[in-house]
Order: structure tokens, then C-alpha cells, then sequence
């Protein structure tokens, strides 16, 4: 026998047992985790047998069900969740960016269904119907008295009637709408911002959000745009294959712009270019805030890595997860996270790690002192994680404060918004004002409203005040409390007039709208908003834009 030959056999002799010993390990592994899951399974079906056919009182077993699931998926993360048969159905016309409905945003609140947005020339703005007015009833159906989702009850075939009452500035009224179909435009508006600059919103990722993008920028170019400016604030994300045919449109074939890491090797992916790049070499400014989210933050992240354009406004939302849809049975399914976003650098995009959680059960977000620090592919310049995109240029009325971010909660400008519409009168969109003395109206009717907004001082000083009333020692400090309180009140007052231009932006936005609609909104915002002055400004300098990129 050759030394070759010998050589292959003893290898042979060595490898054998090992690979065999690793898929034994493996085999027995996977026979472990099916057991446990089995009998996890099993003990939970029992349990569930005993308490529907034994429990004091009448047990709905549905109910049980639906606890039993949010209960399980709560110790995850918020975007795995499970769906029902409608919000299946929901996902599906997210995708595809088209329904049957009334053409408005609604929202649901306190048993009614609130209007958020009457889309122009629709059957809700037809109908007259305007932000801030409460359906209470729809058809013969009571808001109030039912279950599901009331907002299910707008959509249908196309051409059906339905009637719905509504409260309006303490008044009820009724109207009569016909259902139609209704085009969700990932690119709802574009138009020149100045000569040479374009201006366009890309407000979702659906399946037609390259193609629209491509053809507002086509139609700007002929307009005489040499430059353009992408708008993604606001944008929560959506299809990952259009990020990645958004990106493309900037970014040349066979480039990475995004990878994904899972423990799960099937799930461990990179999604590179696949065609030549459609503006080749056109400056560009992405502007983006803190609801950009997953596929505007693989789009901004990728352009940033590349040095391809200039990211203007506030760190992005950092939604770095990746989840896929699994079916399950009576057309229900189940979104898991499946695994994590980079960019073409190898930045996190996630902000919050749910595996790893505070004292008080929120995730932790990683500080900035040990934010990692990372080099763009083309110029090398230093790019950081942390979760999100950060700006190249930041923009103070682009970020939201904890105080700003109460208010949106709360509902408070729209609510104050609603009440200055039907106060004032305006026929001419650039005469809107919104003045430091309408401020000083909305900061009056914030506190005459009670607005609620907990600090993490005072959620920190209530529940030492709790532990000193347990241990009977309240009377001793119940003085210094309440004086610590009054401060406290004071400093959040405070805190409203030195957010003052970013609550005022807002609060300027939302009244715009509801006098001429989000297009007024948009040709409002392209000669006053600070984040698009800002990006005008850094295409507008030449030696600025190289400055950043290099």
C-alpha cells in the first residue's frame, strides 16, 4: 500500500469517530430540545384541560388562549406577535399598498374610532369628514359594544354604502360614504425645492416603493434637478427587498447593503445590488429622524457606509430586528424575529437588547460611552453603532425628547390642533403662523388638561414615598415630598418651553395638514422645515458635502 493511500486511511480512522461523535452530539441535542418542547407541550394541554372543565366559574376558552400567547411572547421582543386571520390580511395590504376602504387614517380611542387623516378626493374628505372627528357608530353597529377591530368595519367591496355617526366639536352628526379603492403611494409627493434640488418623501416601503422613487427622481431630472433629497422621517420600514432596490438606485451592482446574523444558519444572509446603479454620481441628502425605522435605516445606513450621500436630522429609530411571517392553522400566523440587521460596515442597527433587561423590566439600551466605532468602505471615515443611523448633520427640531415623545403619546398636539382649526381661518398655506403666543395657548391648555407625563426622577421619588408609607414613616417626609413634587412640576414646565422649537415644528405640521392636506403639508415644509433647509444647504456647498464625505 502507497503512503498516500495510508495517509488517507489513518485520517479516515481519526475523522470517522469525530464526525460521528459530533452528530451523535447533534442527533442527542436536537432529541433534548424536542423532548422538552413535547413535554412542555403536553403539560401545558392538561392544564388547560383542567382549569376550562374545572375553574369556579364559566371560563372562556379563547380568552384563556389569547392570555396564555401574549403571555408567552411578552418575555421576547414587541415584534414577535401573533396574527389573526384580519391582521394576516392587514400585513398582506401593507405589502401590496392598495385597499378597499373610506380613504382616511384612523385610529381607535376610548371605544370610538378617531380620524386621524382624510386623504384628499377620497370618500371620507368627499363626505366631509376631517381629523379629529369620533365615529362612535358605523352602520348599526356601536363603537362602543364591540370586540374586534371597529376599524375592519370601514373596508369592503368597492362601491358598498356605509353610514357612520360621528362626534365633532361636541356635536353628532352622520354620514353617508360609498367605499372605494384606495392607492397607499410609497412616494405620496414629490417637486423641485430649489433650480437644482429635488425634493422627494418615500413614506414606506411596500412593492412599489423603488419604482415610484425612481420615477419622481426621472420626472425632477427633467425638471433641471441635478441633486436630490430623499425624505425617510417617519418612515417605519417594510419590505426588505425594496430597501435593498432603494438603495441600489444610489449604490452599484454587486455591492453589500445589508447582512443578516442569526444563531439560525439558514438565516444568516447578505443582500447585495443586483443592478447597475440608476443616478449615478447625483448628490444626495437622506433626511431622516426617530421614526425612521428597519428598511430606512438599512437604506441611510448603506448609503452613509458608502460615503454615497449626506444623512441629515436625528439618530433613526434603531429597529435592527428581522422578522418572518410562519403559518399557522385557521389562516393565523405567528412574526418571529428571526435575526439581526447590519450595514454594509458591520454596524447594529438594533437599539434595545430585550435579552438583556433593567430592574424595572424595560430593555437596555447601550450607553454611548461604549458605542463601537466603525470605517466607511470608501473614504474610511469613523461611523458608530448604538443602534440606529446617526446623522452627519444633526438638526435639533428632528429629534424628539422624552417630553416631545409624551405629548405625541398623549395625543396632545392633535388634539390642540383640532381645536385651533376650528378657531382660526386660512385660505393661504404660507400665512400660517404658529406664533410664541399660540404657544403659550397650547403650554395653557396642556396644564389645564392634565397632562400626565411621569420623569424617571419622579417614578424614583413616588416609590420611596410608597416603602416610607409601608413602614408607617410617611407623616415624618409627607412635607419634603410634597415640595420635592411641586419642583418637579415646575421642571417639567420647564422642560415644554426649552423643547420649544421642536414641540412648535410639530405643532405647525399637524395644522398645516388639516388645512390643505399632507401635499400643502409637504410644499409648507420644502420652504420651512429646518431639516430640509439644512440638507438644501449642504448640497447648496459643494466643498461642505465633499467635506463630510471625506
Amino acid at each position: 500500500m502507497s503512503s498516500k493511500h495510508s495517509s488517507i486511511n489513518i485520517k479516515r480512522q481519526i475523522l470517522l469517530p469525530i464526525i460521528a461523535a459530533g452528530l451523535l452530539l447533534s442527533t442527542a441535542s436536537f432529541q433534548n430540545d424536542f423532548f422538552e418542547i413535547a413535554k412542555q407541550i403536553e403539560i401545558f394541554t392538561e392544564m388547560y384541560k383542567q382549569i376550562n372543565m374545572n375553574y369556579v366559574d364559566d371560563t372562556n376558552p379563547a380568552d384563556l388562549m389569547d392570555k396564555a400567547i401574549e403571555g408567552m411572547l411578552e418575555e421576547l421582543d414587541p415584534y414577535t406577535v401573533y396574527w389573526t386571520e384580519q391582521e394576516v390580511e392587514e400585513s398582506k395590504i401593507n405589502r401590496r399598498g392598495s385597499y378597499t376602504g373610506i380613504g382616511a387614517q384612523v385610529s381607535s380611542r376610548d371605544d370610538k374610532i378617531i380620524i386621524v387623516e382624510p386623504w384628499k378626493d377620497y370618500p371620507a374628505d368627499k363626505a366631509g369628514l376631517k381629523a379629529g372627528d369620533e365615529i362612535i357608530q358605523i352602520d348599526n353597529v356601536m363603537i362602543s359594544d364591540y370586540d374586534d377591530n371597529a376599524g375592519d368595519l370601514l373596508k369592503g367591496s368597492e362601491g358598498s354604502e356605509l353610514t357612520v355617526v360621528y362626534k365633532r366639536q361636541g356635536k353628532t352628526n352622520s354620514a353617508t360614504l360609498k367605499r372605494a379603492g384606495v392607492d397607499v403611494q410609497a412616494v405620496p409627493f414629490y417637486e423641485m425645492a430649489t433650480p437644482e434640488i429635488g425634493y422627494v418623501v418615500l413614506s414606506k416601503f411596500n412593492e412599489k416603493a423603488s419604482k415610484e422613487t425612481k420615477a419622481a427622481i426621472e420626472d425632477l431630472k427633467e425638471k433641471g434637478a441635478k441633486k436630490i433629497i430623499l425624505d425617510l422621517r417617519g418612515n417605519p420600514g417594510g419590505l426588505l427587498s425594496e430597501a435593498v432596490n432603494v438603495s441600489n438606485l444610489f449604490v452599484p451592482r454587486g455591492k453589500l447593503i445589508t447582512s443578516t446574523q442569526s444563531h439560525i444558519d439558514k438565516y444568516n444572509k447578505t443582500y447585495l445590488t443586483k443592478r447597475n446603479e440608476e443616478f449615478e454620481g447625483m448628490p444626495l441628502a437622506i433626511l431622516i429622524n426617530g421614526r425612521s425605522a428597519s428598511a430606512s435605516e438599512i437604506v441611510s445606513g448603506s448609503i452613509q457606509d458608502y460615503d454615497r450621500g449626506v444623512i441629515v436630522g436625528a439618530r433613526s429609530f434603531g429597529k435592527g430586528l428581522v422578522q418572518r411571517p410562519k403559518p399557522l392553522s385557521y389562516g393565523t400566523q405567528v412574526k418571529i424575529t428571526i435575526s439581526r440587521y447590519y450595514t454594509p460596515a458591520g454596524r447594529c442597527i438594533q437599539a434595545l437588547d430585550y435579552w438583556n433587561r433593567d430592574e424595572n423590566g424595560d430593555a437596555v439600551r447601550t450607553k454611548q460611552e461604549d458605542y463601537k466605532a466603525y470605517k466607511t468602505v470608501n473614504s474610511g471615515r469613523t461611523v458608530y453603532d448604538g443602534g440606529g443611523i446617526e446623522p452627519d448633520i444633526n438638526i435639533e427640531t428632528a429629534a424628539y425628547s422624552p417630553i416631545t415623545t409624551a405629548l405625541l403619546k398623549e395625543n396632545s398636539i392633535f388634539d390642540y390642533a383640532t381645536e385651533y382649526y376650528y378657531k382660526h381661518q386660512y385660505e393661504d398655506l404660507y400665512k400660517i403662523q404658529f406664533t410664541d403666543e399660540d404657544f403659550q395657548d397650547f403650554v395653557n391648555w396642556v396644564e389645564a388638561r392634565g397632562f400626565q407625563f411621569e420623569t424617571v426622577t419622579e417614578s424614583a421619588f413616588a416609590k420611596a414615598y410608597q416603602t416610607a408609607r409601608n413602614e408607617e414613616l410617611d407623616d415624618d417626609i409627607k412635607t419634603s415630598y410634597d415640595a420635592m413634587i411641586k419642583i418637579i412640576q415646575q421642571a417639567k414646565r420647564k422642560e415644554i418651553m426649552d423643547k420649544k422649537p421642536e414641540i412648535k415644528s410639530l405643532l405647525t405640521d399637524e395644522i398645516v395638514k388639516r388645512y390643505f392636506y399632507r401635499e400643502g403639508l409637504y410644499n409648507y415644509q420644502i420652504k420651512n422645515n429646518p431639516e430640509i433647509k439644512a440638507a438644501i444647504e449642504v448640497l447648496e456647498d459643494e466643498s461642505q458635502y465633499q467635506r463630510i464625505l471625506k
